[in-house]
């Protein structure tokens, strides 16, 4: 048996304070060979921040170009600057059999969920994950512990949190970050078992 397979585009989403960082960085260390999409950005680079490896730096005009020629799956204008993911990210990555890994706010997940309507391979590629506190009383608790924001700032990312949860049914699955490490389980299970899918497999895999 053939082996080829396409790989799978894992999007997972999660609100400020939800520990999103702390559950990605694990998972990529129990699966070093899964890729991580390099966004776009207008923004200027920080310092030790290289292109290529941290995003890949367009100026406004080139973004707004590869904008107009639909190179994104998504995008997102924050204050000054432009935030996108290139669709050959993903497809190019998938169609080698690659798996990838995509650190997407609900904004940009529903984006891709759009875009992939209208690209079978996409559509066929895609895993939501949507990573959720055990309850908003915990995570004004994670917030406030902090120290980093006002307390208008977190009433603002409550208020925000309870929003983007409120698309939970937009997503595939749903993962409570109440204990970390079944937080990290329950997302490497799902990357697991979505390299299993035989829709993923080509026509002339028995053969």
């Amino acid at each position: 048996m053939s082996a080829k397979r396409l790989g799978s585009a894992v999007i997972i989403s999660g609100p400020s304070g939800v520990g999103k960082s702390t559950v990605c960085g694990k998972v990529r260390e129990q699966f070093p060979e899964l890729q991580f999409s390099i966004s776009c950005t207008t923004r200027q680079p920080r310092p030790g921040e290289i292109d290529g490896v941290h995003y890949y730096y367009l100026s406004k005009d080139e973004f707004e170009k590869r904008i107009a020629n639909g190179d994104f799956i998504e995008y997102a204008r924050v204050f000054d600057n432009i935030y996108g993911t290139l669709a050959s990210e993903v497809i190019e990555r998938v169609q080698a059999g690659k798996d990838v890994f995509l650190d997407i706010d609900v904004q940009g997940a529903i984006q891709i969920q759009a875009a992939a309507e209208k690209n079978p391979l996409l559509k066929k590629v895609c895993e939501f994950i949507l990573l959720a506190p055990p309850s908003f009383a915990v995570l004004e608790k994670r917030l406030r512990d902090r120290a980093s924001d006002s307390a208008e700032q977190v009433e603002m990312r409550l208020a925000k949190a309870k929003y983007e949860l409120s698309f939970f049914r937009k997503y595939n699955y749903l993962v409570v970050n109440d204990q970390l490490d079944k937080a990290v389980a329950d997302v490497a299970a799902i990357i697991r078992s979505a390299g299993l899918r035989t829709d993923r497999l080509p026509e002339d895999f028995l053969q």
